[in-house]
């Protein structure tokens, strides 16, 4: 049965899709940025839902006031408020010095204070409590990501009969990694209290649960394929991997406006005669960027044909810098640069152009068209959503995709990129190598079948087969903004 007209999808993320600024003592509004952001902006846009999340501040907002600038994206936005103290445990603390580096398989980052896991919980409550209130019963509620993985047992607690799905958007990690977690089994079970849990990767599924397995040794699996299934109580939990895809024909069109093409244009005639490797990433120690440079010193070192040749743009997007972690790795990565750059170095070819910013949209296809090399090698990634829009915008399919073993990604492109493990610098090295000196024509036979599988399995599959799994239904069985509100012709009264 078709879900009824006023059915409604509510996503409900840690942050709203929206930067705000203060100017002039005035909330200016933005659209956000980011992996989550990108891929289910198109989703939403023009279907009226719902998006629920916290506005990034724990300043006062009129949030009124800024409905005018929000009202073209075609769904409403529902803030949820935090204080200072909210944002320092539950954010700071407990997602990002616990979660964040346990999930990434980088334990002896975590900081496990007890004080943490209670702003954590109370966080969550907080969350919980706007959507029962918001949502209706018949509303498909999709919470996305470790900041709210307890939010499902308050929903559950609240409105029993909600429908609810979960999707992870990082790394599960193994068994003996996650139970170094204290608050193991209160995670684990709040998860359960959803109705479908999602995974980037049938690795994470797995991971997930053997860790269930190892708590509940009598639990069995049940089904085969993507999505299985679990006895809780009285429910069946469904759990399945769902490869987060991108809007490809929405890269792959921009890529292709004047606009980009003249951009692209500059960037190479600012760089001639060599080919453009790209690496792009935010500021963070599980994106590798200091094992990367060693690599490109390395092949330097190793490959004199490179010099002159190639020219590694890196750009590193601003995050977290009050962290003094974030800003000793920073420090790090400049040192590094400046040290690569002052052996390397010769008239007219300087080895690394770095770049410590926030690239504009269009300058990102721009570089995206424009490198001949993407190097993208986390140490661990959930998904890693560049290596899909680089390929997305390499129209004339020239391109060399460079790839960590450890994203997310490699699950659906390790045929045709170059796999690594950024861990082995000599083999990245080798690699970057190999991109170089890679004939035309195997060039374009791997990019082409890279590009094709991005272009099938998109962010709208992506999208469909959560909801599929989840409700038996799929995207276009929500109704768009005209199904919910026809059209007003002129000389019309607005409906009340």
């Amino acid at each position: 049965m078709e879900p009824r007209p006023e059915t409604r999808l509510v996503v409900v993320s840690n942050r709203l899709p929206i930067t705000l600024w203060q100017e002039s003592g005035e909330w200016q509004v933005h659209p956000g940025s980011g992996g989550l952001v990108t891929a289910l902006v198109p989703v939403l846009k023009n279907r009226g839902g719902l998006w629920i999340g916290w506005l990034g501040t724990s300043e006062a907002v009129e949030f009124e006031k800024l409905e005018p600038a929000t009202e073209d994206l075609g769904y409403k936005l529902i803030p949820v408020g935090l204080t200072a103290e909210d944002v320092k445990g539950f954010y700071y603390g407990f997602a990002n010095e616990i979660i964040w580096p346990l999930f990434h398989d980088l334990q002896t980052r975590c900081n496990f204070a007890p004080e943490y896991w209670q702003a954590y919980v109370e966080v969550n409550r907080k969350f919980a409590e706007v959507v029962a209130r918001e949502s209706r019963p018949t509303d498909y509620i999709w919470v996305h990501d470790y900041h709210l993985m307890l939010a499902g047992r308050t929903l559950r607690q609240r409105v029993p009969g909600l429908k609810t799905g979960f999707f992870l958007h990082i790394p599960f990690p193994s068994v003996d990694i996650f139970l170094k977690l204290p608050w193991r089994v209160q995670v684990l079970q709040a998860l359960l209290d959803y109705d479908l849990i999602g995974f980037q990767t049938m690795r994470d599924r797995r991971n997930f649960i053997e860790c269930i397995q190892y708590l509940h040794p009598e639990i069995k699996t049940r089904g085969r394929g993507a999505v299985l299934s679990i006895p809780w109580g009285e429910r069946q939990v469904r759990i399945g991997a769902f490869p987060i895809g991108i809007d490809f024909h929405g890269f792959a069109e921009r890529a292709d406006s004047q606009e980009v093409a003249d951009q692209a244009w500059l960037i190479h005639e600012a760089l001639p005669n060599r080919q453009i490797i790209l690496g792009l990433d935010r500021l963070d120690y599980t994106k590798g960027i200091p094992e990367r440079l060693e690599a490109f010193r390395n092949a330097l070192s190793r490959y004199p044909d490179l010099h002159g040749k190639v020219t590694l743009v890196q750009f590193v997007v601003p995050s977290r810098e009050e962290v003094p972690m974030y800003q000793t790795l920073k420090s790090q990565i400049e040192r590094m640069v400046g040290e690569i750059n002052g052996r390397f170095t010769r008239p007219g070819w300087v080895p690394i152009h770095y770049l410590y910013r926030r690239l504009e949209w269009d300058e990102l296809i721009a570089y995206y068209r424009t490198s001949e090399i993407a190097l993208v090698t986390p140490l661990k990634d959930g998904m890693n959503l560049v290596a899909k829009e680089y390929c997305a915008c390499t129209l004339e399919e020239n391109g060399v995709l460079i790839l960590s073993e450890f994203a997310g990604a490699a699950a659906q492109l390790h045929r045709n990129a170059l796999l690594v493990n950024p861990y082995h610098i000599e083999a990245v090295a080798d690699a970057i190598h190999r991109a170089f000196q890679m004939e035309e024509g195997e060039r374009k036979f791997r990019m082409r079948r890279l590009r094709e599988s991005i272009r099938t399995f998109n962010v709208f599959d992506w999208v469909d087969s959560f909801l599929q799994a989840a409700f038996a239904i799929k995207l276009r069985d929500f109704p768009t903004l005209e199904e919910y509100h026809p059209p007003i012709h002129a000389g019309e009264n607005p409906p009340k």
